[in-house]
């Protein structure tokens, strides 16, 4: 910036810098462009962070539409063995002879359903595990990720 002379109140000579607008246009655009730059980076990765959501989001609804399936099949697969198993035991009493073999029909059908609700309640576990598991899963890689590039950055 060059200065201009002029003379104040007192008689002296007190020099003003003048403005170059040519300097200040360049300054003004470079600081435009980096802005237009930044802008950019920006957007592209909000765009690719909002792509890898609708993926994630995707996957995560196939899952759970996935696993949903496999305990509906699941829960009447088991709903069926229980009431074919009632009925064959109903038969079952309806043929008793006597109260001795009613008793004895009764509590080895209590004993057999006892241990198939266990092993039912432990095919409902490992599938509900697995479901969970499934449905967190691209979620879960979306925020390892990010977290790794928010490490590095």
């Amino acid at each position: 910036m060059s200065k201009t002379a002029a003379k104040n109140e007192f008689g002296e000579n007190v020099e003003f810098p003048t403005f170059d607008a040519s300097k200040a246009t360049d300054q003004i655009r470079a600081f435009a462009e980096k802005g237009v730059e930044q802008s950019k980076e920006a957007y592209a990765k909000l765009k690719t962070g909002a792509e890898e959501t609708q993926k994630a989001l995707e996957s995560t609804f196939e899952s759970a539409k996935t696993a949903g399936n496999e305990l509906s099949l699941k829960s009447i697969a088991a709903l069926r063995a229980n009431a074919e198993a009632g009925f064959s035991h109903l038969e079952a009493l309806v043929g008793a002879k006597s109260l001795s073999e009613v008793i004895e029909l009764q509590s080895s059908f209590l004993r057999q359903r006892v241990e198939v609700a266990v092993e039912q309640a432990k095919d409902f576990q490992a599938v509900s595990t697995k479901a969970a598991e499934d449905v967190t899963k691209p979620f879960k890689n979306v925020f390892e990720k990010a977290f790794k590039e928010l490490k590095v950055a």
